[in-house]
């Protein structure tokens, strides 16, 4: 009868572990999540010098970040992340001229 408990503790005890250990390797899925703004490089391509700041809204949507203290610089972010990871973070810096006109923008990837 001793052997018996005996048998049953270690087939318990291995039963656990397995369920524990099997628990550990087990993955959620992890839903891609977009932040920001979603400019491509067709939309990039459609600015040119000299249009005004309505004409690049058109192009690219609201700025995510219009800083009061640059009042002709728009900040555009993109980032996409699945869980943790960064998968794209992209960022488009446009300036305009003291006439409020497109005068460069420039892409930085991180």
């Amino acid at each position: 009868m001793n052997i018996m408990k005996e048998n049953l503790k270690v087939s318990t005890a291995f039963l656990l572990i397995f369920l524990i250990s099997s628990c550990s390797s087990f993955s959620f899925y992890k839903v891609p999540v977009t932040q920001g703004n979603i400019f491509e490089e067709e939309d990039i391509e459609k600015l040119q010098v000299g249009q005004s700041m309505d004409q690049v809204q058109f192009i690219l949507g609201s700025p995510m970040i219009k800083d009061p203290f640059h009042s002709n610089r728009w900040d555009y972010l993109n980032l996409i992340t699945v869980g943790d990871e960064k998968i794209v973070e992209k960022k488009l810096v446009v300036i305009f001229d003291d006439k409020n006109l497109l005068s460069s923008w420039k892409i930085v990837s991180e």
